[in-house]
């Protein structure tokens, strides 16, 4: 019977089950064909041509499993590198995406006969970083390409030279707030004295600026252009007296919200910065290492210069009071307010309102009010 045409069923039906991959133990790698079934891999080994290639391959055995081992290796490695980069991943994960090619060089024409014994090479001969865990292998590509270990080179030679830069701007900075203080002289306190009146003959004269303070009540000399200014003053004033009668009269809780108000605006100061309190880092300048990251301020120097040691690794930093935001710790917890009215006061965090950005604080004490 002659062999089937190529548009038959017949034919058509075996290119789909020739399809995909098929069982590694009917495969052949010297004569890289694949079987479907164990009838035919063993029809295949019987073929002169298969003959042919064991005899060629006997001359010299382990110069075609080198080869076979080195093409695995390569090809293994090179999409280790381009598909996962540096990343630890499990070595079954890249097996499997190796293995889907179907002109791939097979494991059990290679001098490893398990994945395992593999990975384990690629550990010994410092391809990759392995690790065993109870999963399974993991492995990690070490790229020692020239070009990435320059660039990697760069970026750090990069880093570092923004480190120094800031360093030296930290330091000019200081050094011109030092020649500041240093140069600045302190200011003369005024001095009040007792009012006293040396010549009982002299007339004591002041100078009233009628529009301004309003009819007085001590009789005066005025000449006629104080007159008119004083009626002038009277006439504005009883008519400004007839609109505030008009207007609603403040509430006692709006006056004394109004005058708590008044009170912080006051007593707030412009720096806030104390030892011993936990803070958070918002400069960027420093790098993503202690970007939004926790620290305890140490030693505070000056008004706005604080010593602060990162939480997470230990690291000391001198900062500018700009670069540090306080942190709010969860409800129930003990804080200490560094501004306002009630500085310096400890207190117990009720809650939060984050869409008026405010908090409710429960005082320790009235005393400390």
């Amino acid at each position: 019977m002659g062999k089937a045409d190529f548009l038959s069923p017949k034919a058509i039906g075996n290119r789909i089950k020739a399809k995909g991959l098929q069982k590694l133990r009917w495969y052949c790698q010297m004569c890289q064909k694949q079987c479907r079934d164990e009838n035919g891999f063993k029809c295949h080994c019987m073929s002169e041509s298969h003959q042919r290639q064991l005899l060629l391959a006997s001359e010299n055995p382990y110069q075609f499993l080198n080869y076979f081992s080195e093409e695995f290796k390569s090809d293994f490695l090179e999409l280790l590198r381009r598909r996962f980069g540096t990343k630890r991943v499990h070595n079954n994960i890249v097996y499997n995406e190796y293995i889907s090619h179907r002109e791939h060089v097979h494991m059990n024409s290679t001098q490893w006969e398990t994945l395992t014994d593999f990975t384990k090479w690629l550990g010994r001969e410092g391809y990759c970083k392995v690790d065993e865990t109870p999963k399974g292998w993991y492995v990690q590509y070490i790229d020692r390409d020239p070009e990435t270990i320059r660039r990697q080179e760069e970026l750090e030679r990069k880093k570092k030279q923004d480190m120094d830069d800031e360093e030296r701007s930290a330091k000019f900075i200081e050094e011109q707030v030092r020649r500041g203080r240093e140069g600045k002289e302190p200011e003369e306190e005024p001095v009040f004295t007792e009012l006293k009146r040396m010549n009982e003959e002299e007339k004591v004269a002041f100078n009233l600026d009628i529009a301004l303070a309003g009819p007085s009540k001590t009789s005066t000399t005025l000449g006629p252009s104080a007159l008119k200014a004083a009626a002038s003053a009277k006439r504005k004033e009883s008519s400004h007296s007839g609109d505030s009668k008009d207007k609603k009269k403040k509430s006692a809780l709006d006056e004394i919200i109004e005058m708590e108000e008044q009170k912080k605006k006051s007593v707030r100061s412009d720096n806030w910065i104390q030892a011993n309190i936990v803070v958070k880092v918002i400069t960027k300048k420093l790098g993503e290492k202690y970007y939004k990251k926790k620290a305890v301020i140490r030693e505070v120097q000056g008004k706005y210069t604080a010593v602060v040691k990162m939480i997470d690794s230990g690291d000391k930093l001198k900062l500018d009071q700009s670069h540090l935001e306080t942190v709010i710790p969860a409800p129930g917890k003990r804080v200490l307010i560094v501004n306002g009215q009630y500085k310096d006061t400890e207190a117990i965090l009720e809650g939060i309102n984050e869409h008026k950005f405010s908090a409710t604080l429960t005082l320790d004490s009235v005393s400390s009010l």
